[in-house]
């Protein structure tokens, strides 16, 4: 049975709390993991993700692709 799935970033707020908002109806049954994230070994990846999209970014490209 495939799963519809949905991923939100939280802060834990004190006491362990943690609050969120879904577009899923009152009454739905759902199951929750709970993924802790490094920040230190995730900041690598997140520079890499930002910045490698940087070469789209030119007007050469733009004036090319847009005119394609």
């Amino acid at each position: 049975m495939p799963f519809k799935t949905y991923k939100f970033e939280v802060e834990v707020l004190p006491g362990g709390k943690v609050e969120l908002t879904t577009p899923l109806p009152h009454g739905s049954r759902v199951e929750v993991l709970v993924i802790l994230q490094d920040a230190a070994e995730n900041a690598d990846l997140i520079d890499a993700a930002a910045s490698s999209t940087d070469f789209w970014d030119n007007p050469i490209d733009d004036r090319e692709w847009n005119n394609a």
